[in-house]
């Protein structure tokens, strides 16, 4: 077929979703989104309760990846906001900076465990655990076996929910690179500029852009720039089924918030839908075995409660690990510290009290006011702010908002990705879409690739964010990055027996 009839049908109103077809609509090629939800950005959306605003997390906008950082000002101009980043971890009733800072880690742990905690790296160095499995292995690997029971373990297993023996080390390669005890007391004790992007470990940088109104300020601009030159981004338009022969998707079936539905035909597909839901929802029923593996694929789920509270200045971070047992929120964000626009009110603060759960669990099925309830009584607890003061709050719900790496996930992956294979209009992209914990970034990234393999480049989509020194170097030209970290032979996963 010629471009001249192409449609591309994008599933999913995410940041990869948005991306794709902003950059079709440049290339003035026919695109519709399909978006179940009502609001755009997908866990990059902001929130907005009583004119208070707020992240489904908090996200910042930091990239290595030039082309993206381009396609932001491109959109947003000259509106970004520069934030400097302070975050700590609550643990044992104190707070340490994150990033390290030598004197705050010393005086908090203590001399003598942070001689025990330094005793313990040396070992690690010296004996290290091999082979590697784990994220227990990884991060004992490199902060050794003390540090990673003091800092590591209770939180990660409060975002997971599963024990870090069962979480593999391939996530923490992908979302903690670059990162040891050693490169963080460097960093603590030499500063390196911000302004040098390629030489900053990610996890330890200390400025980012933002919106001032979030992030889903920047996905209402895009949603309206498509709009704008005639393409469509269908709100509340679920995907129900979706068409295939052997060979090629051929069209969806959509669903209406009336319950209305409609075929939608289109020459090429992108999804951003999780993994497991895109196979349960192909028609006709792909093999049995392929069906086993995608629902192999888990999901962790997460809720933000924000609380409205009558106090001006409660904390100067922009959020706060809370590595404390005994509550069950595990992140809090001050939304008023990643912008003042985002809180409407003088002398007013919103917290985001940030839980994981999983959808069938206690926490997600709570009723909204008892979790309000729930994040006045921990925040209370944790001495963040007093219970009186919360005036007010809400709930949101985000499911699936994290793929699990837990020890089956990437045979079955492997799996699905030889079956989809022998669908080449269908690409998959984004965090859910590739299960893969890409950040926003990464995730317009294999937008940006999917739409150039469309107008007939070959770009590897799993190769964005895949090799870890691309994850933390990407750098400079867009032909130099193509050339260099994309631009493979087509890709066929190995077969799994």
């Amino acid at each position: 077929m010629s471009e001249d009839n192409m449609h591309v049908v994008v599933m999913g109103g995410g940041p990869a979703g948005l991306t794709a077809a902003y950059k079709l609509t440049k290339a003035e090629k026919k695109a519709t989104v399909l978006e179940k939800d009502n609001v755009v950005g997908g866990i990059s959306r902001t929130a907005s309760y009583k004119g208070y605003h707020f992240d489904i997390g908090g996200h910042r906008f930091f990239t290595k990846a030039k082309m993206v950082d381009d396609l932001w000002r491109e959109v947003m101009g000259d509106r970004f906001l520069r934030r400097s980043r302070m975050s700590r971890i609550y643990y044992r009733k104190k707070f340490f900076y994150y990033p390290l800072r030598a004197m705050n880690a010393l005086m908090g742990l203590g001399i003598w465990n942070s001689f025990l905690i330094f005793i313990s790296y040396m070992k690690a160095m010296l004996f290290p655990i091999k082979p590697e499995k784990t994220f227990q292995d990884w991060v004992c690997n490199r902060f050794g076996k003390r540090l990673f029971n003091t800092f590591f373990k209770t939180y990660t297993e409060k975002v997971w929910g599963i024990p870090c023996s069962e979480i593999t080390a391939e996530w923490a390669a992908q979302r903690i690179k670059g990162l040891s005890l050693l490169s963080a007391a460097i960093n603590a004790l030499l500063k390196m500029p911000t302004g040098n992007k390629s030489k900053v470990i990610k996890t330890l940088i200390d400025a980012f852009d933002y919106p001032p109104l979030g992030p889903g300020q920047m996905w209402n601009e895009f949603k309206g720039l498509i709009e704008e030159k005639g393409n469509r981004v269908q709100m509340e338009s679920r995907v129900d089924k979706i068409y295939w022969e052997p060979g090629s998707v051929k069209a969806v079936q959509v669903v209406q918030k009336d319950g209305t539905s409609h075929a939608l035909q289109g020459t090429d597909f992108l999804s951003t839908l999780p993994i497991k839901e895109l196979i349960l929802k192909l028609e006709p029923t792909p093999p049995a075995d392929i069906v086993e593996a995608a629902n192999q694929l888990s999901y962790r789920d997460f809720l933000t409660v924000a609380l409205i509270i009558e106090q001006d200045d409660l904390f100067p971070d922009n959020w706060i690990y809370i590595h404390d047992p005994d509550v069950k929120v595990g992140r809090i964000q001050n939304f008023k510290n990643w912008s003042p626009d985002m809180v409407p009110e003088k002398g007013m603060t919103c917290l985001g009290l940030e839980y994981f759960c999983f959808e069938e669990d206690g926490l997600w099925t709570m009723k909204d006011e008892d979790l309000v309830a729930l994040g006045r009584k921990e925040i209370d607890q944790l001495g963040l702010a007093k219970a009186e003061d919360v005036q007010d709050g809400t709930v949101v719900r985000m499911p699936k908002a994290y793929p699990v790496y837990d020890s089956v996930y990437k045979e079955a992956l492997e799996k699905v990705k030889v079956f989809l294979a022998t669908l080449p209009n269908l690409q998959l992209i984004g965090r859910n879409g590739m299960h893969k914990y890409n950040n926003q970034d990464h995730s317009m990234l294999t937008a940006m690739m999917a739409v150039k393999n469309i107008l007939g480049e070959n770009h590897n989509l799993w190769e964005v964010n895949a090799d870890q020194e691309y994850h933390e170097e990407v750098q400079s030209e867009e032909e130099r990055q193509l050339a260099e970290t994309l631009k493979t032979q087509p890709h066929v996963p190995e077969k799994t027996n």
